[in-house]
């Protein structure tokens, strides 16, 4: 356990260039571009490869999973993409939370588009969309909320969203579905782990228990306290994360034949645990 912090996060995104591909034959179809963040890490979760690839088309970020982020944090994630001139939304797309100012906001970013369309006689012209966002920021969620139905298909896993699809959802507005991709190298080892953590990169192809020690090396620095009141630990000061990750694996009583700590067990409990906000509402990153 206490060789964690040699390992690196892998991953094998297969579809990426294919994606990639999508994304650029699709942009001559829409007017404008929705981005899904991770609100609890919203740079390391956009792909820097789409200011490449989208250029001047109008976009709209749409921080979600705010449910389970810092509010504050959000408030300053939120003056900063204003401050850069980008229309941006904190929202939670399983509940709808901050849906209700989407279409609102898409008539203030593609006011351009749609004083064009008026200027050629094409009045009510419906305004197309592309959905882009990395693994498991809730593109299909976002689509099904909005749309009504549930024809997208929806996992809490990296990766499920696979071909094309078109969704009227009303207000004279058309979502395309793209798939989820990451991009070829993280520029920071830290992004890399921070996507973990979050399940934008697949459990399967990282080691849970090496992840698990990761976080809680990383909680212990920024958020000490959510740690010691969400597993009833009297101190962590000056513990490594692996120390921190046997404390709560004997704390919640997962052991094993001989006294043992089941460390598959205690891994799987910490990141979903995390991941579902029962340590608080904590964000990874700021501006």
């Amino acid at each position: 356990m206490a060789d964690f912090q040699k390992q690196t996060v892998q991953w094998f995104p297969g579809h990426m260039a294919k994606t990639r591909r999508i994304i650029r034959e699709s942009l001559k179809l829409v007017d404008g571009v929705v981005e899904l963040v991770d609100a609890r890490i919203p740079y390391s979760s956009s792909n820097p490869e789409l200011n490449k690839i989208i250029k001047d088309k109008p976009r709209i970020v749409l921080l979600n999973k705010c449910d389970v982020a810092d509010p504050d944090a959000t408030k300053i994630w939120l003056d900063y993409y204003k401050s850069k001139n980008r229309y941006a939304l904190a929202v939670d797309c399983r509940t709808g939370r901050g849906l209700n100012h989407f279409t609102n906001t898409v008539k203030k970013a593609l006011a351009p588009v749609i004083a064009k369309n008026e200027g050629k006689g094409m009045q009510g012209k419906a305004l197309r969309l592309m959905v882009v966002g990395i693994p498991n920021t809730g593109k299909s969620s976002f689509i099904n909320r909005m749309a009504g139905n549930a024809k997208a298909k929806v996992a809490d896993k990296a990766g499920v969203t696979r071909q094309q699809q078109w969704f009227p959802v009303g207000s004279g507005i058309e979502l395309l579905d793209t798939p989820g991709v990451l991009w070829p190298k993280f520029d920071a080892p830290e992004v890399g782990d921070k996507l973990a953590f979050t399940g934008a990169v697949k459990d399967e192809v990282t080691d849970l228990e090496t992840l698990s020690c990761r976080l809680l090396e990383t909680l212990s620095k920024t958020h000490p306290q959510a740690i010691l009141d969400r597993y009833k630990l009297d101190s962590i000061d000056g513990l490594q994360g692996w120390e921190i990750f046997e404390r709560i694996g004997k704390k919640r009583g997962f052991l094993i034949k001989g006294g043992e700590i089941d460390y598959e067990r205690t891994a799987v409990m910490l990141c979903d645990e995390f991941r579902g906000g029962r340590l608080g509402k904590i964000t990874l990153e700021l501006p």
